[in-house]
């Protein structure tokens, strides 16, 4: 259509708005709804989408609630994870990435977590850290750690909280003293997912002074003398990762381990988290979905007052519509509640979230 032909398109639009008509009926309210995860996805997205609810029909949800009692991390389930390209989900794939968008890692996130949502979670930590390398990292970095990372050959840790500072990150104590080809590391970390079980250690530390301007990253490996672990966090949920603090003493670690540059660290930091975020909520989106599904069934079957619970109530809170039932470790709908709740907390506090979001927007 021309230009031209446009505005009297437009024009003539605009008259009919203006045009007297006879009173309306008031409109009908109309609700739709639909918790088809595919709806709008491309094909290539439908298909990541099929492949990862496929991975946690068969390979996750039999065994969630046997890694939460147990507190079992399960490495070679998630090497298998790895094989499908999950690994590495938005690293390049020239150091083993799959390459693929934010998008397409969010629609995958999702459908993982309908089969372990503390699983997937720690997975979603492992590719923030093996991206923050790729993209930061130097390139004798991202090719000696990217690839066995990618195939979760290695995995990794994320370690920017300390005891002493959770929201307020730049405040962080942890140092890194230069002393010829190495830093000395002193200072410990607190609450890091897969700590003491995992490879490689994306450090957060003070090279510089206080404030952001004084923090950067290294990369630590396990094995390094004067790194040692606390133990083993008793947690609500997340059971099927180790929780431990990460502690530095004297701890020597190559210049050639630094990502990016010195001062550089708050910056990757932030990066990471921004990313990171969008993957716990994915997680989130999908321990949802999973909950609703579980309701749904339980609703129908369930019974009160001579007829299916489903012929009663609405449901939206799953864990409360399943009653008593859902308080009890048989049902899987309790996990999913136990699993999501620390999603409120790490990669920002809700009240974090919210200061950015406001932040963004007053931005534009």
């Amino acid at each position: 259509m021309s230009l031209r032909a446009s505005r009297c398109l437009w024009k003539s639009f605009r008259a009919a708005l203006c045009r007297p008509s006879a009173p309306r009926p008031p409109p009908v309210r109309a609700v739709h709804s639909s918790i088809d995860p595919s709806t709008g996805l491309s094909d290539d997205q439908k298909g990541f989408q099929k492949v990862a609810f496929s991975f946690a029909l068969n390979e996750m949800a039999p065994h969630m609630a046997e890694w939460d009692q147990k507190e079992h991390f399960p490495v070679e389930v998630m090497r298998k994870a790895a094989q499908l390209g999950f690994g590495g989900i938005y690293v390049r794939p020239d150091v083993g990435g799959s390459g693929l968008s934010r998008v397409d890692t969010s629609i995958i996130f999702e459908a993982l977590s309908t089969g372990c949502t503390s699983t997937t979670a720690y997975i979603s930590i492992h590719n923030m850290c093996v991206w923050m390398i790729d993209i930061f990292g130097s390139e004798e970095l991202r090719h000696t750690h990217c690839p066995t990372l990618c195939s979760m050959e290695k995995f990794a840790s994320y370690c920017l909280t300390e005891p002493g500072s959770g929201s307020d990150a730049a405040s962080l104590i942890t140092t890194a003293k230069r002393d010829g080809d190495c830093y000395i590391l002193n200072g410990s970390k607190a609450f890091i997912s897969g700590g003491g079980e995992t490879d490689l250690y994306v450090l957060m530390c003070r090279t510089g002074n206080t404030g952001p301007k004084g923090i950067s990253c290294l990369l630590v490996e396990k094995g390094t003398p004067g790194l040692s672990f606390g133990k083993k966090e008793k947690k609500v949920g997340w059971n099927s990762q180790p929780t431990r603090a990460v502690i530095f003493e004297d701890c020597a670690v190559p210049v050639s381990n630094l990502i990016g540059k010195e001062g550089d660290g708050f910056s990757i930091a932030m990066n990471g988290l921004n990313g990171g975020r969008i993957n716990i909520a994915s997680c989130s989106v999908g321990a949802a979905y999973a909950s609703i599904l579980l309701t749904q069934d339980h609703l129908k079957v369930r019974k009160q007052f001579g007829k299916p619970l489903a012929n009663s109530q609405i449901c939206n809170q799953a864990l409360q519509m399943h009653g008593g039932y859902g308080y009890l470790k048989d049902y899987a709908v309790q996990q999913f509640v136990r699993d999501t709740r620390v999603h409120q907390i790490l990669e920002g506090t809700n009240e974090v979230m919210r200061m950015l979001i406001s932040k963004n927007l007053l931005n534009d």
